[in-house]
């Protein structure tokens, strides 16, 4: 072997070695699991993963669909999943419900700051207010957060007695189109386009934003099993950075952010999803309150109230403690957080 090939040998070893190396590189696995379906508020996960901003922070980060904010905090609490996005009302059930669970979930950033649970009805019904709803058939999933939340939002305008009917919530939209129950609860972003998609015309439904009318509940946060919490305090600081980081990109270009979606279902219309993503960003997430607070951030006192009604409202086994449930000391910087539009 004369010196250029002992020095190309050389070389391809030291490559060898060296991407050997690399490829050895920790990375820390996370399990992550949404609230629903891959539809367009997914974007919100689903862009940083395929940006690779959770790689580039040294988390490998699998993201699957849900079936509902419960689900998702009881998978997190069995140590199924590490992280989750789940409904705020959701999370202070599970803990007031089981206080001597060993791993219950924690809130460590907001995401919807306000509730994203509406009423909607069809114009013809005749329903124009809350107070219009007394005596009403509504109807909804029995898990459904807007129905769970629904005696805050009927103490609060002085609504009386309604009629619940309960169904899948592939069925919702279609029974309220059909006549078979006058009003139902749901996630705006989800039950409108759902109803615009069965024929109605946006101007022929009526909704009714539970913030709109004095009910100031938070919506979805990232929540982290408290083991996770202990254990590595810097996997979970380095997932909230980057999920920011990304966070301002979706908010800046939805349609963007919505190929991210597709490439996990490719079934999907777009189209269709980015209005949903856009609707969510516009109601739950750039808002006035999210503003005021800060994105990620919260408000103790709300924070607090919404422990208490959530309590009276759920009928919990023990009161809800706001000091149990959230934990902010893992969010990015202020800089990092900056990424709601003016």
């Amino acid at each position: 072997m004369n010196k250029r090939q002992l020095l190309q040998t050389f070389l391809s070893a030291s490559a060898l070695s060296f991407g050997l190396a690399a490829g050895a590189q920790t990375m820390t696995p996370l399990k992550f699991q949404l609230d629903w379906r891959f539809e367009g508020p997914a974007a919100l996960f689903l862009h940083p993963a395929a940006k690779g901003y959770f790689k580039a922070a040294g988390l490998d980060v699998a993201v699957d669909a849900g079936n509902g904010s419960g689900g998702t905090v009881t998978r997190v609490a069995s140590g199924a999943y590490d992280m989750g996005f789940a409904d705020m009302a959701a999370l202070m059930e599970f803990h007031a419900n089981n206080p001597d669970a060993p791993n219950k979930p924690i809130a460590v950033m907001m995401v919807y700051n306000n509730t994203p649970a509406s009423v909607m009805a069809l114009k013809k019904s005749g329903i124009t207010k809350p107070a219009d709803l007394t005596g009403k058939k509504l109807g909804a999933p029995v898990f459904d957060a807007g129905r769970r939340a629904f005696p805050i939002f009927a103490k609060a305008n002085n609504i009386g007695a309604v009629q619940w009917t309960t169904m899948d919530p592939a069925l919702r939209e279609t029974m309220l189109m059909r006549g078979d129950i006058d009003a139902i609860t749901g996630f705006t972003f989800t039950s409108l386009l759902n109803l615009e998609a069965r024929g109605a015309k946006a101007a022929d439904v009526v909704v009714l934003p539970y913030p709109d009318y004095g009910v100031k509940l938070y919506g979805n946060a990232i929540v982290v099993s408290p083991k996770l919490l202990k254990e590595n305090p810097a996997a979970v600081k380095a997932f909230l950075a980057a999920f920011a980081k990304g966070m301002k990109e979706v908010i800046a270009s939805p349609t963007v952010a919505i190929e991210s979606v597709k490439a996990r279902d490719g079934i999907i219309d777009s189209k269709l999803e980015t209005r949903r993503l856009q609707l969510a960003i516009d109601t739950v997430i750039n808002t006035p309150d999210a503003r005021t607070e800060g994105f990620g951030n919260v408000n103790p006192g709300r924070m607090a109230l919404m422990a208490s009604q959530v309590s009276d409202a759920f009928a919990t086994k023990t009161r809800v403690s706001p000091d149990a449930v959230w934990n902010g000391t893992m969010l990015p910087s202020a800089a990092e957080l900056n990424v709601l539009k003016k």
